[in-house]
């Protein structure tokens, strides 16, 4: 057997926004979301999954939205690259959807909650080493809650190490299955669960048309060639930043330590940088 890789957004899409998505999105929900006393018990998807077009595939933006039972809409995204200005991008689609809810001459009262889940294929806060981190608005001192109304729910897939004997909840499989699908051969025999085992059938390669899969495996090249290219940018970047930081003078564990490249690599550049002089 050969899968999707879940992590390209087309992909996410179609195992969590299909038509025939329902039951797996609110397990992968309940599994992801500490929604502390309540449970998604029903939800509508917006926008079902389609086969996807390629026309205009660099500027593509695709998203799951889904509405609870009780009202409250969430926006689900995946996220391989890491773009610039992604951060405020999160930011004002989730203030953009919560808007819009309003019409004219309506109340504020009748808003309803937003919950933007964000799941990245990059590290996204070095500060700390939680898989998933929730984020709203509190008073700066006392952390005293302002309103549930907009909450920022991130998933950073490379701080999720576990190997599949390692997994014991529903979360850890859910996080294994989105990082890994696209590796496996196989549905890992501890994946007993039915919407798990489910979600691995609507990811498998044998059951896709030809034309899907053609385009579901240029999507997926499409971005990787994008992310090595980013990538690529950002560590050029950052070894310019270290040569300059050794023509200051800075230590090799400081130049490290600012740029986030290895003490290694930092040396490697300082012998250059020595062997230039005295050529």
């Amino acid at each position: 057997m050969q899968f999707l890789d879940v992590k390209t957004d087309f992909a996410f899409k179609k195992v969590f926004g299909s038509e025939h998505s329902k039951n797996i999105l609110i397990n992968f929900l309940n599994a992801i979301i500490d929604f502390e006393n309540a449970k998604v018990t029903d939800l509508t998807i917006v926008d079902p999954y389609q086969i996807p077009l390629l026309k205009g595939m660099k500027d593509s933006y695709v998203d799951v939205k889904a509405v609870l039972s009780n009202k409250t809409k969430v926006i689900i995204e995946m996220q391989v690259l890491n773009v610039e200005g992604f951060e405020k991008r999160v930011l004002y689609n989730a203030a953009k959807l919560y808007s819009n809810q309003l019409k004219r001459a309506q109340q504020y009262t009748g808003l309803e909650p937003i919950i933007a889940l964000t799941i990245t294929d990059f590290p996204m806060f070095e500060e700390f080493d939680k898989v998933i981190s929730y984020w709203n608005v509190r008073e700066k001192d006392t952390l005293l809650k302002y309103s549930d109304d907009i909450e920022l729910i991130f998933v950073e897939l490379p701080k999720f190490t576990k190997r599949e004997d390692e997994l014991t909840t529903i979360t850890e499989k859910w996080l294994y299955f989105i990082k890994h699908a696209g590796e496996l051969d196989f549905i890992p025999v501890t994946f007993t669960e039915p919407l798990l085992q489910e979600a691995f059938n609507m990811a498998n390669t044998a059951g896709l048309p030809e034309e899907e899969l053609e385009l579901q495996s240029k999507r997926r090249d499409f971005i990787y060639f994008q992310k090595g290219a980013v990538e690529k940018g950002r560590k050029e970047e950052k070894m310019m930043i270290a040569r300059r930081s050794l023509e200051q003078g800075l230590e090799v564990q400081v130049v490290a330590a600012i740029t986030g490249l290895s003490v290694y690599e930092v040396e490697q550049l300082q012998g250059s940088k020595q062997k230039s002089k005295n050529n």
